[in-house]
């Protein structure tokens, strides 16, 4: 008996050093990659000051980007999750209210940080959908940084992010895009397409309204990269899933948030912002 005893004692205590050094070597790896230093000069663009672009700006930030959906209603930051093991997860304060950051970015710093991912200290921006963003045309760019330069202050100061196991976890394994730096093309940008009715110009916002992030790169669905177990799996939309809707069926959908069969589409689809 003293035998077995002893072999448990042996294998349990074989088993917590390799809990603690698998844990310690995932902290350690997530941690290297989260405060990797990148040397990115982003492109110069011209900030308008024109109600035209600033409209422009807010509609691309509202009904495109969705900033709102991290950074709350007026963009005055929030914490999104906060869970001992996900850890606390905060959307900053972007306006230039107590607690706001915006006047700590120059226009270059924003736009390497939106289209880059980086941070004025060279630091990579944790969990932004930079790689969305990075397609954004430089006129759309623009435009989103001067509405956000023209937003009313509000007080709000936050806790900074802090990341539990759970996320670390998921980023060393490569199921998780927590740092978006690190899969950007930061020197050759990709062709923008011109505005208008095209199949090129759908793609391009699908690209930038993170409709590939949850459906995936060809749109055909499937389990969300990081999302809890809990939440469905995204929603084939191709032909081959919804090749039965017409056109009006899908706007319809994406104004209602119901399908033409009647069932809600999920909240966590933003369709009321893209309406």
């Amino acid at each position: 008996m003293k035998k077995w005893l002893r072999r448990l004692g042996i294998g349990a205590s074989a088993l917590v050093v390799l809990l603690v050094g698998t844990g310690a070597g995932i902290y350690g790896l997530s941690t290297r990659g989260m405060t990797r230093l990148y040397d990115v000069s982003p492109a110069k663009l011209v900030i308008p000051t024109d109600s035209a672009s600033l409209a422009r700006g807010r509609h691309v930030a509202e009904a495109i980007g969705k900033c709102a959906d991290c950074h709350g209603v007026g963009l005055k930051g929030q914490a999104m999750i906060d869970d001992p093991a996900f850890g606390r997860l905060v959307a900053s304060n972007l306006t230039s209210g107590k607690g706001g950051v915006i006047n700590d970015y120059t226009d270059d710093q924003l736009v390497r940080a939106i289209r880059h991912g980086i941070k004025p200290n060279g630091k990579p921006v944790l969990f932004m959908p930079s790689s969305e963003f990075y397609y954004f045309s430089d006129e759309d760019l623009a435009a989103v940084i001067a509405y956000i330069r023209s937003l009313p202050p509000v007080d709000n100061e936050l806790e900074p992010t802090k990341l539990g196991f759970i996320p670390r976890m998921l980023y060393v394994a490569k199921k998780m895009e927590l740092v978006p730096a690190e899969v950007i093309d930061h020197v050759n940008r990709p062709t923008i397409p011109a505005r208008g009715v095209t199949k090129e110009y759908g793609m391009y916002l699908a690209q930038t309204g993170g409709c590939l992030g949850c459906h995936g790169p060809g749109l055909s669905g499937g389990t969300i990269p990081g999302a809890p177990p809990s939440l469905p799996k995204a929603t084939n939309i191709t032909p081959t899933g919804i090749g039965t809707w017409t056109e009006a069926n899908f706007i319809q959908s994406m104004r209602t948030g119901v399908r033409p069969n009647g069932t809600a589409i999920n909240p966590f689809m933003p369709w009321a912002r893209v309406g």
